[in-house]
Formats: C-alpha cells, sequence, structure tokens
C-alpha cells in the first residue's frame, strides 16, 4: 500500500481540495485572504534555487480559473464545457521539493534507462530479458484494441501480471517506487508499481502523452494514501486501481482526494480552495 505520500503536504499546503461533484462550483476567491496562503505554496512548491515568483503566478492563475464555476461544472451540455486539464477536475501547479518530487525524478531516469532496453528488445527478440519480453506483450495486447477497450486491457494485464506487495515486505523500506520492468521481473509491487507500469504501457502503446496521468490521492475509504494511472478517452478521465479490474470515472471517485498528478513535464500539486473561497451548490 502506497504509504504516507502527502507528508510533504500537510506542512506546506494550506488548502482543501474542491470535490468532483455535479452542481457544486466555488465562488470567487477573496484575493485579499488568500494571497499570502498562495505565496506560501508557492514558496513551498519551489524548493532550493527555484524562482518563486514564476511559480506564484502560475498559482494565482489556477486559482482564477477555479473561480469559474463553468471550469467544474460537469452538468453543462457536451461541447461546451470545457476538457478538464488534470483527473478530478481540479487545478494545479508545478511541484518541485518533497518525497513524490524526489521519487519521481528517479523513476523517470529509470523509465529512460528502460526505453533504451525496450528498443533493443525490439530490434532483436532473441537476447530480451523475459520482463521486458512481458512488459511488450502488454503493450501489444492493449496496441490491438482502441479507445476505452486499449485502456481496459493494459490495465486488466498490469493487475494480473503483478501480485500485490508491500515494499517493507519486499524491499524491507517503508517507500520504494520501482520502474516497469523491474516490477515485472519480480512479479511483485504495490500500488504505485502498478501505476507506473500502467503508466509506461499506455504510452508505448500510443495513448498520447496529455491523456495519461499517475495521481496521488488519499483513499478516505481506506484512510491511507494511493496510487492509480488515470487515461483520458473521449474528454473523460478513467481511473486505472489495481484493486479492481472495472475502469471508473474520476467523478465517480468521492473517495479519493487528489494530492498529485505526475506525467512525463514532472509532477504537479493539486491547488486547492483558498480561505475566502465559498462552496455553494447550484
Amino acid at each position: 500500500m502506497f504509504v504516507r505520500v502527502a507528508v510533504c503536504v500537510a506542512a506546506a499546503l494550506l488548502l482543501i481540495a474542491p470535490r468532483p461533484s455535479q452542481g457544486i462550483a466555488l465562488a470567487t476567491v477573496d484575493a485579499d485572504g488568500a494571497d499570502a496562503d498562495i505565496a506560501a505554496v508557492a514558496s513551498a512548491s519551489a524548493g532550493p534555487g527555484r524562482d518563486v515568483s514564476a511559480l506564484l503566478d502560475q498559482a494565482r492563475d489556477a486559482l482564477a480559473a477555479l473561480s469559474h464555476p463553468a471550469a467544474l461544472d460537469r452538468g453543462d451540455p457536451p461541447g461546451n464545457a470545457p476538457l478538464p486539464i488534470e483527473p478530478f477536475s481540479a487545478a494545479t501547479m508545478p511541484w518541485f521539493s518533497g518525497d513524490v518530487f524526489e521519487k519521481w525524478q528517479v523513476v523517470a531516469a529509470q523509465l529512460h534507462a528502460e526505453d533504451d532496453v525496450l528498443s533493443r528488445c525490439r530490434e532483436d527478440t532473441t537476447n530480451c530479458p523475459p520482463a521486458a519480453q512481458k512488459f511488450l506483450a502488454i503493450v501489444a495486447a492493449g496496441r490491438a484494441q482502441a479507445g476505452r477497450a486499449r485502456i481496459g486491457a493494459i490495465n486488466r494485464a498490469v493487475n494480473l501480471a503483478i501480485q500485490q506487495t508491500s515494499d517493507l515486505k519486499q524491499w524491507g523500506v517503508v517507500e520504494h517506487w520501482s520502474p516497469p520492468l523491474e516490477t515485472l521481473a519480480t512479479g511483485r509491487g504495490d500500488c504505485e508499481d502498478y501505476a507506473i507500469a500502467k503508466f509506461a504501457a499506455l504510452l508505448a502503446a500510443g495513448v498520447t502523452p496529455e491523456d495519461v496521468k499517475l495521481v496521488i490521492v488519499h483513499d478516505s475509504v481506506a484512510d491511507d494514501g494511493h496510487a492509480v494511472a488515470a487515461a483520458r478517452v473521449d474528454g473523460h478521465w478513467l481511473i486505472l486501481d489495481n484493486r479492481w479490474l472495472a475502469l471508473v470515472e474520476d467523478t465517480e471517485l468521492q473517495r479519493f482526494a487528489p494530492q498529485f498528478v505526475i506525467d512525463r513535464t514532472g509532477v504537479r500539486s493539486y491547488l486547492r480552495a483558498l480561505p475566502g473561497a465559498v462552496a455553494s451548490a447550484s
């Protein structure tokens, strides 16, 4: 199980997530009361040696977008409502510090190295490691399908290829994020390992990078941190969870409070409704 993924957020984020529930919209943010909190979040996100002012501008822009109810209202007629940029229809800002950022930096480098292994396997299947062969078979199963069926095929294949095992039991540490070939070589992993394997397989199967994400959430039912993959099909974000084979839309998962979203561009933290923003039912 993914444990305490949002520890760094507890001290840095002063924000509470707007839930992606139909009919709930945010009132205009009170800039007089919110600016200090925005500055605190931008400073926490920046990490050492980064320009806080640029992140401050991005945070303000994202929150300004949240102040328009149409941006969050999933009840708008198709074609009129803007597509949510991220799963769970919430604004985000770049994040450059903390445990999640550091672990993703390592995994991103490992994914790049594994891409080289996979490229060699495609050229010479006789010298391809078993884990790479398994991964390419999962990708091939996805490529044979289209749209939602492609997402479902990869979700199912990865879930069945890995046995749920805690990092503490497998690696002797509380948290260890594995790239896909390492996970498939052992056949074991926990939620973030499933999610990373699905993320890589979806990209390899031809899903556009803008439509593939990793999302770190707090699961209120399990009362624990959790990691899932997300894929966008026809404007809808589908959540790929290692605990079930069904594809579930983000709007149906009220149990999930999103914390971070990750893709090829890096890590982003979900922005929350600042003090002075009032939730109202329409």
